[in-house]
């Protein structure tokens, strides 16, 4: 997991940069905060299992791409777009898949950008392409997601029908929320 870890530190360098730029340009700090984790052996193998692939290391590195994570927390919905420009430009990352859950939520009703990107690590002298997952979301996209996963994944891991359409509910009331922040903010 150690190369995963380089990759991460490689990434908040970058998160880094953005803040930097944005603060010298914009006056303002566009990232709140931002979290990094490896995803455990037991999580790998979990997921691996769920999507009937073969417990092999080159199934789990072809096919794995959520290893490495890093979650940018902006202030406001309207810094995402920013960020994954930013993000963008890097020439020395490679993204190769992105999916735009702030436009077109999840059912569930689950809002965030990611992005699967590659990460050059070099260890020993070898350059290695580590993939990585990149999740950007407003603080209240965050505030949704973090409860709505303690709800799902509590003890007993089953939410019936009608909490679902509550957390719909209350995601949809949210993002209403979110929109009228972007608006009262001073541009």
């Amino acid at each position: 997991m150690y190369i995963y870890g380089q990759a991460l530190k490689e990434l908040e360098k970058k998160v880094d940069i953005i803040r930097y730029d944005y603060e010298y340009f914009s006056k303002f700090d566009s990232i709140d905060h931002v979290r990094t984790r490896i995803k455990s052996p037991e999580s790998i193998i979990n997921k691996m299992k769920k999507d009937n692939l073969e417990l092999t290391y080159k199934n789990m590195i072809e096919n794995i791409h959520d290893i490495a994570g890093l979650r940018i927390i902006c202030p406001l919905k309207s810094d995402i777009n920013t960020i994954v420009k930013y993000i963008r430009e890097f020439n020395d990352l490679e993204v190769i898949k992105e999916k735009d859950y702030v436009s077109h939520p999840k059912e569930s009703g689950y809002t965030s950008y990611h992005m699967i990107v590659k990460v050059p690590v070099i260890i020993d002298k070898d350059l290695n392409k580590i993939t990585a997952e990149i999740q950007i979301r407003s603080l209240a996209m965050d505030f949704w997601a973090s409860l709505e996963h303690k709800i799902k994944y509590k003890p007993n891991g089953e939410i019936n029908e009608d909490v679902s359409k509550e957390l719909v509910k209350c995601a949809k009331s949210i993002n209403k929320l979110d929109n009228k922040m972007v608006k009262l903010f001073p541009k």
